[in-house]
């Protein structure tokens, strides 16, 4: 959900107060490209309903995410929060799909592939979350998912972005189109990495709904770096901050026992 509607800065706030590393809902990609149908089918789209309030509402939001075993969907830990704001492993705390394999997109994605999240694993060391699908399996999920890198990032490394976020951050709705872009790499800690827009414009970047979108090479296997976190308003040309995946493998492997 990075920054979404109106309760983007009370999330940021309370996941803030939580201890949560970049914490904050989603948006589709500013100054990004529309994918071509079938491109960067792991990329997925969270759809969230009925998300309870402490007040006794409801809303609906989303996020983004990325396909890595025929079963799980790698994204933002902020996505899944309770009615506090604190993020959540177990069951899945409100109704979820995640659609991904997209062929077209007007009015709405079809010739796609959704699943509904039935499970949520967090991170105990970074703002990522593990969703698992709901009836699937290798036999019934054709995407190929996307591999993780198992080496530390490198400065001034370019990565590709490609997100269901908004494209602006004004009144932002989620999209259904999927934008794509490429970042650069500023540095990275042990849990996050930083990067600034790079292609097609210096100021393409991530916006509301775009939280957890995968960050990865290219070349015929790419390799997920790491998954949006946190940034300023979109567009900007200032450094986002995403999860770093390398040394959460281990974590990974855990949970995920169909990796590829």
């Amino acid at each position: 959900m990075k920054r979404s509607r109106g309760a983007a800065l009370a999330a940021f706030i309370a996941l803030l107060s939580a201890g949560v590393v970049g914490a904050g809902p989603a948006s589709a990609l500013a100054n990004g490209t529309a994918a071509t149908p079938g491109q960067y089918a792991f990329a997925v789209k969270l759809v969230m309903t009925n998300i309870p309030t402490s007040t006794g509402g409801t809303y609906d939001s989303g996020c983004s995410g990325a396909l890595i075993s025929p079963t799980w969907v790698i994204t933002a830990g902020h996505c899944f929060h309770d009615v506090s704001r604190n993020p959540v492993s177990g069951p899945v705390p409100y109704s979820t799909t995640a659609t991904f394999n997209t062929v077209t997109t007007n009015p709405t994605p079809t010739t796609a592939v959704t699943f509904s999240i039935d499970t949520v694993q967090q991170s105990p060391t970074a703002d990522i979350a593990l969703a698992h699908l709901s009836g699937a399996s290798a036999a019934n999920n054709p995407v190929r998912p996307l591999h993780l890198a198992a080496t530390a990032p490198s400065k001034g490394t370019i990565l590709t972005m490609a997100g269901w976020g908004a494209t602006q951050a004004v009144n932002p709705t989620p999209s259904n189109q999927l934008y794509w872009g490429q970042m650069k790499i500023a540095r990275f800690s042990s849990t996050t990495v930083s990067v600034t827009g790079y292609a097609p414009s210096s100021n393409t970047s991530a916006c509301p709904y775009d939280s957890g979108a995968p960050y990865f090479t290219s070349g015929a296997t790419p390799l997920l770096v790491s998954t949006e976190s946190n940034g300023p308003n979109c567009p900007h040309t200032t450094a986002e901050t995403t999860a770093r995946i390398d040394n959460q493998t281990s974590w990974i492997h855990k949970w995920v026992p169909d990796l590829p």
